[in-house]
This record gives C-alpha cells, structure tokens and sequence, in this order.
C-alpha cells in the first residue's frame, strides 16, 4: 500500500529536479520507494509524517540544523515575537548588529561579520572575500563547501572528473560549471601536510579553505602548520565550520586546537531549524567586502538573526555543546559494544555529536537499508549515522538500541551465511553519494 509520503515524492520527481532541494534528504538515500519523505510536525526529537505517524528521529536531525531539538519553545517564541512585529521593511532589522556583536563577542580575534542564510552562499562570500584580500584567484581546499561553481570546478581538474570523492560526496558532476575554472581550486587530503605545502609552493595560492575536523582529529600539529603557512605565504586561511561549529565548543571548533583563521563560517546549529549563515573574520580581511559585490535582498530578513541570537543564549544556559557531545559518545559506545556482542567489524568515524559508522563488509549498503528499514517498522528513523541534541535522552536512546540489537542479529546471521540479505530487503539498496534520479 502506498502511503501520502510515497505518493507525494513520486509526484515531486516529476516536478522537482532530483526530487528535493537537498541530496542528503532524497528518500533513496534511506530507502528507496519506502521512506516517509515528508512531515506534518516536529518536536524535541519526534517528527509526525504526513499520515501522523510518530517516528524518534535518531538519524540526522534536520541534517545538523537543531542541536536544541526540534522547535524548541524559546527560539521560536522569539522568532513568533518578530514575525507579528513584521520581518521585512525598507529599513534594517536591528538583530543583525547584536547578532554580529555576539558573535565577535564569542570569536575575540574577529572583527566584522557578514550574513546570508545558506551555507553555499555563506561559503561563496568567504572565498569572493579571501580572493579579493589575497590578490590571488587560487585556493586549496579540503573538506565539503557547498554546491558552487568554484568548488565544483575541482572535478574538472581530474581525468576522472571525481577529485572530490574523497571530500564527503562522490560522483559530483561539474556540468554545467565553466571548463575555464578547471586548476583554479587544488584539493588536499586532511593530515597531510606536505600534499598542502606542494600545492603552495607549485600554484599561487591565495586561499586555504578547509574543515576544522569531519572524519578524524588533526594530526602532528596539523592545523597548526597549516596556519604557519598560511601566513608565511600571505594566503587567507577559512575555517568552515558550518557543520563543525557549536559542536564541542561555544563558537568553533578551532577553539579546541588553538588555531586561528582569518576567516570562519558558522551555519547549521546557528539557528536551531531557521535559516541564518555567518562568515565571521578580521578586518583587514573582511573590510574588502567593501570593494567587490556581495549582495542578497533575503539576507536582510529578521527571522534568521533573531533565531540565533535566541539560539545563542539558550546554548549557553544549557552548555548544549557539551551535553550533545556527552550524548553522541554514549551513543558511539553503544554502537561497538552492539557490534562487539555480535561478532561485526564496524568503522565509526565524525565528531562524538555528528558520529556515523559503515559496516566493514562488502554489504555495508545492503546492511545500512536494512538497519533503515527495520527500524521504520518499530517507529524510527535511524541509518548509520546520529545527530545528537539536546532533547535526546535515555529513554530514547535505550529504546533505540533495544530495537538496532534485534537488526544486528540478523547481520551477524547474513555475515555468517546463515541468512541472505537480499531476501530481507523490502526495498532496493539506498544510494551512496550523487546520482540522476530519473
């Protein structure tokens, strides 16, 4: 029987290119031809679909966006406040500038901000301004920075036209990005340096763009010589932490290692759910927004800002970014004590609060579909990755692994030949990385 949810995206794919506006929320990244796909109503950690069936969500959480929860009651009082005081008007929302305050309050080594509400565009601010203060049109990058011409182009420097598959997403097709930016941008692999330092010394670089840490801590004072180098060479260093940030500390992560950029992005978490992206950065840096066009009529809004400011303070009563980071590192426990106790390999990678794991076997997708699957049935949405707020609690949580140690049986069953997985797979297997839908 065909649900709304299925219904509706069969609908949507028809209509919408690729299905949705964003690739980690298409069904078929979870299970194909059966997942809910929609919602009616979120709260704390529980999401109603449209047929008003409650799922916990122990998956991705809006994909990082509500560390505080689903509609958390003092943001959005404060959002509901401005939206009947009015959220646009020919003049400025005032929020901005106590929203630039706090956040410079926060990163002392900074001293002027710009907005915007996504964290491509927050990423295609942060280049267009390291380029315009560098002088030089070049950059490095390593990590995921969004969905832009500039990054894209990377895939036009190989052979194989995939040199950011080793950057969070394969098979990225550069089509449609201009040909004449290919070996403008030169990935590196995080750890390694001396990849870094051959980059630098055979290009002109101007910018060093980069996540602060995604799969795996730094390495020999990594971050450090990379900051070393980037101001030896005069190269502007940007630190994206639109995923990082607000996860083990108040602001960055760059906190923790003690290493400064010249520029930092914050987005995500920022606004608990809503939609606001900072790039925060020194003057000498930032003052050359001034000189090149950046510019968006929906950056102006006020129901972003006000969402941060709000976020921002009930972070702080709460210390959210320790209690999400104490949550994540129970859950990864569980998760290898579970595989332990049924004899499966499991490789668990990402910071404590934003953990994921792959089975090590040539079915992990297969087994992943399956986890999906299964735990649908008994009301939640789970894969192999977590993100942690702080309306998660114990309840869930135990709940959550009473269910997954009945499904790690049945892969400890399909490992040891006992059972087939493709006889316990209602769906096809959920897609990894990019792919054309239709």
């Amino acid at each position: 029987m065909t649900n709304k949810g299925h219904k509706l995206y069969k609908k949507a794919k028809k209509i919408i290119p690729g299905g949705t506006m964003l690739l980690s929320k298409r069904p078929e990244m979870f299970l194909p031809g059966l997942w809910p796909s929609y919602f009616s109503k979120a709260k704390g950690y529980k999401v109603w679909d449209l047929e008003n069936k409650l799922l916990n969500d122990m998956s991705i959480m809006g994909i990082g966006t509500n560390s505080l929860g689903y509609g958390h009651d003092k943001v959005d009082k404060a959002v509901l406040k401005n939206i009947k005081n009015g959220n646009m008007s020919t003049l400025n929302c005032p929020e901005e500038i106590y929203l630039a305050e706090k956040l410079i309050e926060i990163n002392p080594w900074a001293e002027m901000v710009r907005f915007s509400r996504s964290g491509g565009e927050a990423n295609a601010i942060a280049i267009r301004i390291g380029r315009a203060a560098s002088g030089r049109d070049k950059v490095a990058i390593c990590g995921y920075h969004g969905w832009h011409d500039w990054y894209l182009s990377v895939n036009h420097n190989e052979e194989n036209h995939d040199g950011l598959a080793n950057h969070l997403i394969p098979g990225l097709n550069p089509l449609g990005v201009p040909k004449d930016l290919k070996n403008t941008v030169f990935p590196f692999s995080y750890n390694d340096f001396k990849g870094l330092e051959e980059i630098v010394n055979n290009q002109e670089i101007g910018v060093i763009k980069m996540e602060v840490q995604r799969n795996f801590p730094p390495k020999n004072d990594f971050l450090k010589k990379v900051r070393k180098l980037a101001t030896e060479n005069n190269i502007v260093l940007i630190f994206d932490e639109c995923t990082s940030g607000f996860r083990e500390t108040f602001g960055g992560l760059f906190k923790k290692y003690s290493v400064q950029p010249d520029i930092a992005m914050f987005g995500k978490a920022l606004g608990n759910g809503y939609a606001i992206n900072a790039v925060v950065g020194k003057r000498n840096v930032m003052e050359y927004a001034q000189s090149t066009f950046i510019s968006s009529t929906f950056w102006t809004e006020r129901i972003g800002p006000t969402a941060a400011l709000k976020t921002l303070e009930v972070m702080e009563e709460t210390n959210s970014w320790n209690v999400i980071t104490d949550t994540g590192k129970d859950v990864v426990s569980k998760w290898k004590k579970l595989s332990e106790k049924h004899n499966l390999s499991i490789k668990v990678v990402g910071l404590p609060s934003i953990a994921s794991y792959s089975f090590n076997s040539k079915n992990k997708l297969k087994y992943k579909t399956l986890i999906t699957q299964e735990m649908l049935k008994k009301g939640f949405l789970a894969s192999t990755t977590f993100y942690a707020s702080i309306a998660h609690d114990t309840k869930v949580i135990d709940k959550y692994f009473d269910n997954l140690d009945d499904i790690y049986f049945l892969i400890s069953k399909c490992e040891n030949e006992e059972l087939n997985i493709d006889s316990l797979l209602d769906s096809s297997v959920c897609h990894d990385g990019f792919k054309r839908l239709n």
